[in-house]
């Protein structure tokens, strides 16, 4: 796994850099920990190919159990891409209340995902 740090009003953004796909809430957080190791960020954007396709069936139970870990080891995470494919509305209302919380967003493009955590970490 690589990152790229992203660096903008002092706050640092890791971007992940992978081809390994978050299957599981063990992965998510080998992710957090590689990242707060490498580069002592708890700041992360991530391309939603990244993550397994039933990640995005709430009903499996994967986004919870994931994303509670990014809560649980205080990361914020912005996860970017296009959702429009998904059409079930449970996904679209857990999608708007995320976008409303303080640690989990989900955004249409990367440079949204950063602004996205820059709001958070700035109020």
């Amino acid at each position: 796994m690589k990152t790229e740090i992203i660096t903008k009003n002092n706050i640092k953004i890791a971007s992940i850099i992978s081809s390994d796909i978050i299957s599981n809430a063990q992965a998510a957080v080998d992710l957090m920990m590689t990242v707060k190791f490498q580069s002592d960020v708890k700041n992360i954007v991530i391309a939603k190919e990244l993550f397994a396709d039933r990640f995005f069936v709430l009903s499996s139970g994967l986004a919870g159990e994931i994303l509670q870990k990014f809560v649980n080891y205080n990361f914020c995470v912005a996860i970017y891409g296009d959702f429009s494919k998904y059409t079930s509305k449970p996904l679209k209302d857990f999608i708007y209340e995320s976008n409303n919380g303080h640690s989990v967003f989900f955004a249409d493009s990367l440079d949204d995902a950063v602004e996205k955590i820059l709001n958070k970490a700035t109020h």
